[in-house]
C-alpha cells in the first residue's frame, strides 16, 4: 500500500461517523508571515491544498485567526465544493487585534462570532470539528474553569452550527470539567520528540478513544533539531521531520498529525513518514530527547 493511500491508517472520532486520515494538513502557514495577512503567492497556497486532497488527506486543521480570515477563505477557494470525505477542524477562543497580536476571545459574543466567521468563510453551514482553544501559559496549559466558554459552544452545537467538540492546550482536569458538559472528540496540545509531557495524558485519551492530535508536532515556530533525530534519518535515508512524524505515528493509534506546511514539495515529504517503520532502540533512542534538560533538547 503506498503512502497516498495509507497516510498511516485511520482513526474514527469517538461515537461518531467521522474516519480521518492519520495524517492531515494543518492550514496556519498558508497565512503571511507571523500567521499575518495574506501569503505571497496565493496560488502556491492553493495549490498545497489541492496537493494534499490529492494525496488521500481528508482531515485539514485551521481557525479562522489565522490571517485572520485569510487561511479559511483560501481553503474555501482551494477545496469548494469540498470532497465528502473531508473533515474541517477548527479553532476558537482567540483574536488578532489590528497590531497582529493574540488577544483571548472567550466571551459568549466572541465564541459566537467567532463560530460564524468560520462557517461564512469557509462557505459551510456545519463546522465538522470545533476545539476551544485556551490560552494557557504560552504552548502549554495553565489549570482553570473553562465551563462558560465551552457552554457557549455546546449551545452552538445544539443550534447545528457545530457537530462536535474538542479542546486545545488543556489539562486532564479540564478535559474531565469539560465532559461533565458535552462529549469531546478530541484533544490538540503540543507534543512532539522534544516536548512529551503528554505521555500520561495520551494513554487515558488512547483508553476513552479520544483523538489527541499534537500541534506543532516539527517544533512549530523553532523547528525540531537534534543530533539524534539527524543520526536516525541519515540511516534511515529520511529527513529528520519524517523521523519525527514516524515517531508520533508509531506512539499510539489515537494520534493524529496535522503538519503545516506552504510547500507542495515538504508536504510529500511529510506523507511519505507513514511508511516509515523505527525500530524499537530507535524509538527508546527518540524517547530519551525528552528526558535531556531543555537546553540539550535541541543539540
Amino acid at each position: 500500500m503506498s503512502e497516498q493511500t495509507n497516510l498511516g491508517g485511520t482513526f474514527t472520532l469517538p461515537n461518531t461517523s467521522i474516519t480521518m486520515k492519520r495524517i492531515g494538513y494543518g492550514a496556519m502557514q498558508l497565512a503571511g508571515p507571523n500567521v499575518w495577512g495574506a501569503p505571497r503567492d496565493v496560488d502556491a497556497a492553493v495549490a498545497v491544498l489541492r496537493e494534499a486532497i490529492s494525496l488521500g488527506i481528508n482531515h485539514i486543521d485551521t481557525s479562522d485567526f489565522y490571517g485572520p480570515h485569510i487561511t479559511n477563505q483560501i481553503i474555501r477557494q482551494a477545496l469548494y465544493p469540498y470532497p465528502k470525505d473531508l473533515v474541517i477542524v477548527t479553532k476558537v477562543g482567540a483574536r488578532r487585534p489590528e497590531d497582529g497580536s493574540w488577544v483571548l476571545a472567550m466571551s459568549r459574543q466572541d465564541l459566537t462570532e467567532a463560530i460564524h466567521d468560520n462557517l461564512r468563510n469557509l462557505g459551510l453551514d456545519t463546522i465538522d470539528v470545533v476545539n476551544l482553544r485556551l490560552m494557557g501559559d504560552g504552548h502549554g496549559p495553565s489549570e482553570g474553569s473553562l465551563v462558560e466558554p465551552l457552554t457557549t459552544l455546546a449551545e452552538l452545537k445544539k443550534q447545528g452550527l457545530i457537530r462536535h467538540l474538542g479542546l486545545s492546550n488543556v489539562t486532564p482536569t479540564q478535559l474531565a470539567e469539560a465532559q461533565t458538559i458535552t462529549q469531546i472528540v478530541c484533544v490538540q496540545n503540543q507534543y512532539n520528540v522534544a516536548h512529551q509531557e503528554d505521555d500520561a495524558f495520551i494513554d487515558d485519551l488512547a483508553q476513552q478513544s479520544i483523538a489527541y492530535v499534537p500541534f506543532f508536532p516539527l517544533g512549530g515556530f523553532t523547528p525540531l533539531q537534534s543530533s539524534v533525530l539527524e543520526s536516525v534519518a541519515k540511516s534511515l535515508d529520511a529527513t529528520p521531520m519524517q523521523v519525527a512524524l514516524a515517531w508520533l505515528l508509531q506512539r499510539s493509534p489515537n494520534i493524529l498529525l496535522i503538519p503545516g506546511t506552504s510547500s507542495v514539495e515538504h508536504l510529500r515529504q511529510n506523507v511519505k513518514a507513514a511508511v516509515l517503520q523505527l525500530e524499537q532502540q530507535t524509538v527508546a533512542d527518540l524517547n530519551a530527547i525528552a528526558a535531556k534538560p531543555l537546553a540539550d533538547r535541541f543539540s
